[in-house]
């Protein structure tokens, strides 16, 4: 089967971002430095379609979350294209720890696993990072057979893109908290017969 490119983008910078957990509470939009760099992003994608499988973006997907899909209308007005939404792009699910401030989470004891072992917890009343990731690297390898051959651009969150790169990598899930995606980067993943190789971080 052809090769299929996917890029991932993580959500521009929000009033929350590096402060609070807001998982899928609604409501959360971009901060006006997030709507800057979401135009920043589009603007350097549509200038970098050359080589990319296909000669360009064939489609745009986004998590549902407003931050994301905010994130994605100038990228898909940018290549022309139309957003359309994946749910499996979306947010963890952070249950009880939801809205909670980064501050105060990481006093608890359960934090420790949440950075050393995120493969043994779930979050209370939420997602376990292994569902997590069983989710996006689904979504993802279903996106990629619709698409041989072609470049698309996956907009999402920081940890499940991170969830998605260590799999990419074949890295234990344990080690994926030693990535870093920040807003709006781009991700390049190449989906090929033999294996994916991640090129661009």
């Amino acid at each position: 089967m052809p090769s299929t490119l996917v890029l991932f983008v993580r959500h521009g910078r929000t009033p929350t971002t590096g402060t609070t957990l807001p998982g899928r509470a609604p409501g959360l939009h971009l901060s006006p430095e997030g709507l800057l760099q979401a135009e920043a992003t589009a603007a350097g994608l549509a200038g970098t379609t050359a080589g990319m499988p296909g000669g360009g973006v064939a489609a745009v997907y986004s998590s549902p979350m407003e931050r994301t899909r905010e994130t994605a209308a100038p990228i898909a007005r940018a290549v022309g294209r139309r957003v359309r939404t994946a749910h499996g792009l979306i947010e963890c699910d952070f249950g009880e720890w939801t809205g909670r401030r980064l501050k105060e989470l990481s006093r608890l004891k359960a934090w420790r696993s949440v950075q050393r072992q995120p493969s043994t917890f779930r979050f209370p009343g939420g997602e376990s990072f292994v569902e997590m990731q069983a989710r996006i690297t689904g979504q993802v390898a279903d996106l990629v057979a619709d698409h041989p051959g072609e470049t698309i651009v996956c907009v999402s969150h920081a940890d499940p893109i991170k969830a998605a790169l260590s799999a990419a990598l074949g890295s234990p899930l344990d080690m994926f908290q030693r990535l870093v995606v920040g807003p709006c980067s781009v991700s390049a993943v190449l989906h090929t017969d033999d294996h994916p190789v991640v090129f661009s971080l």
